[in-house]
């Protein structure tokens, strides 16, 4: 958050997980159960996280965590992901994709497709349904999950029931109208945001690839069905919006909530933000909808 520590960009990619992993964590729901596991990648093992709201086969969300392809892991958004699966009485995978500077583009998107499509390979172990498979994530995570949705166009599957972007990453302009009025203040700076594109993607060229920005693809139909959730106050805003429009304008189903007031990664805040807890119940009716669930209360405590 701007003042608690140094700009991303000044303490460097390191500093900033460690100083993001000093931060006390916001509390979550208890789930019925939560097994970590770790799977075979293009580079090594991609680590997991499988939330499961309850018994019995369930549709499933593969999440993709935020944090400018650079910081972020499984702990970062656990509260989310286990507020998710509540919500939403889908099981949730969260993927710890490798991160930059240390595995440069393509690697995390390369990452997010395998565990998708193992996700899918590997329903009957899961017991869930590749039928009512979905890709979510925010910032980062929302360009991986919109990224995912192209790979897996292009390569033959898996299919995707929906697309869901939360103040998505999906250009690499810099110079749009949100960043003029949003690019100092609200928690995401412009400087961050291209010190995040410099660690990602070094070599500008590969930033008109529609694996790296998926605004830059000049074919976006016969994509899943999108929702994408923007904020007032973010500079992501402008370029999520256009990513919605740009689906629509290729026949691709997809519908756009603009939350006034908010700023980037409010989501995260849904336990003490009430505008956040109503933005997530939005995206978990209209998950519920779309996958044919419904939610489940929490249990008191964690299973053991």
């Amino acid at each position: 958050m701007e003042g608690a520590f140094p700009p991303f960009e000044v303490s460097g990619a390191v500093a900033a997980r460690a100083n993001m992993e000093a931060l006390p964590g916001l509390p979550g729901d208890p789930v019925y159960q939560v097994v970590d596991r770790r799977i075979d990648g293009p580079g090594g093992e991609i680590p997991l996280r499988v939330y499961r709201p309850g018994p019995g086969t369930r549709a499933v969300i593969v999440f993709f965590h935020g944090g400018g392809w650079a910081i972020g892991n499984l702990e970062s958004h656990d509260a989310l992901c286990r507020s998710l699966a509540n919500a939403t009485g889908a099981v949730v995978v969260a993927v710890d994709y490798r991160l930059a500077p240390e595995h440069i583009f393509p690697a995390a998107a390369d990452d997010s497709l395998a565990a998708t499509k193992w996700v899918a390979e590997h329903s009957d172990e899961l017991d869930v349904d590749p039928g009512r498979l979905a890709v979510m994530g925010d910032s980062a995570g929302g360009n991986l999950a919109a990224v995912v949705s192209l790979m897996a166009r292009d390569s033959g599957g898996p299919a995707i029931a929906v697309q869901v972007g939360l103040y998505p990453v999906t250009s690499a302009d810099l110079d749009r109208q949100s960043y003029v009025d949003n690019g100092t203040g609200y928690f995401l700076t412009r400087a961050t945001m291209e010190y995040f594109w410099d660690l990602y993607v070094p070599d500008e060229g590969d930033r008109s690839n529609p694996y790296a920005a998926p605004l830059a693809a000049t074919d976006l139909s016969g994509l899943p069905p999108s929702h994408i959730i923007t904020a007032e106050h973010d500079p992501l805003r402008d370029e999520g919006e256009a990513y919605a429009n740009a689906l629509r304008e290729a026949g691709v189903t997809s519908t756009n909530t603009r939350y006034g007031g908010m700023f980037h990664g409010f989501i995260n805040m849904a336990s003490i933000l009430p505008p956040a807890a109503q933005a997530l119940n939005d995206v978990a009716s209209l998950l519920r909808q779309v996958l044919e669930t419904e939610a489940v209360e929490p249990p008191e405590s964690q299973p053991v």
